[in-house]
């Protein structure tokens, strides 16, 4: 399903709920701002139309149902909510949707963890498993200011290229899933990534970066994971999280 065309919208808009709540649930939102959108099918006159969460909502408020629909400008389409949409916030995902239509969804993240990564030269390094399947794979783009120049859109586009995860220097992480649950999981792998460099540097003793070939082996049997999963159409890791919403934040599907 990597244009989301096979997928009901009421799915797609069901797992994008779940993905603004379970940021929550693991800390990794940033009050009212940052974004997650997702792809739906074209409209009945080929329009394109992406779902994004309402405006001024923190992210353990937005449900399945309040989410907004827009078309590539961020331009409203149906918003059952009433609040509108930071349209602006909305550029970098257009673009990148628009450029890459691989993309079901794209995730943006503020977090103290992958904003400091973010802004250290070195980048994220392969210091453990978590980080090994990012190995290589990190697109890089400079620091602009806050994005709301919208020629910026087609530098981050090109930066980004064919790779699903980015560090924006200085700024924070922007991630790509053919599925709202693998942008998800690719996003909670990446925290955990950065959460543990910080701790490894902070000890004050020598982190033991791993060895190329180990970390490009390790890369590879994770593609091949996410690749299965997403062939299968079967995630038992995004079942799980779905059952921990149910029990930890009800209503979230409604």
């Amino acid at each position: 399903m990597p244009d989301g065309a096979n997928t009901p919208v009421s799915e797609i808009r069901r797992d994008l709920a779940a993905a603004y709540r379970l940021i929550a649930l693991w800390g990794m939102d940033d009050s009212i701002y940052t974004h997650i959108s997702a792809r739906l099918p074209d409209g009945p006159e080929g329009e394109k139309r992406f779902l994004l969460n309402p405006y001024g909502l923190a992210f353990d408020e937005v449900c399945a149902s309040n989410l907004v629909t827009v078309d590539e400008t961020g331009a409203v389409i149906d918003d059952p909510f009433g609040a509108g949409v930071n349209a602006a916030g909305f550029t970098i995902h257009s673009a990148v949707h628009m450029a890459r239509h691989d993309a079901v969804c794209v995730l943006h993240n503020h977090t103290v963890a992958g904003v400091a990564v973010s802004s250290i030269e070195e980048g994220l390094l392969s210091l453990n498993q978590w980080s090994a399947q990012f190995h290589n794979r990190i697109a890089y783009h400079d620091y602009e200011g806050i994005a709301l120049d919208l020629s910026e859109r087609e530098r981050i586009v090109a930066d980004l290229g064919a790779r699903n995860i980015m560090l924006l220097r200085n700024h924070g992480t922007l991630v790509l899933g053919r599925s709202v649950a693998e942008a998800a999981i690719y996003a909670l792998n990446l925290e955990r990534s950065c959460q543990a460099q910080v701790a490894a540097y902070s000890m004050g003793l020598t982190p033991r970066v791993l060895p190329d070939d180990i970390a490009e082996h390790t890369a590879q049997q994770y593609e091949k994971g996410y690749d299965s999963v997403e062939r299968s159409g079967k995630n038992p890791e995004w079942d799980a999280m779905l059952r921990k919403l149910d029990r930890e934040m009800p209503g979230w599907a409604d």
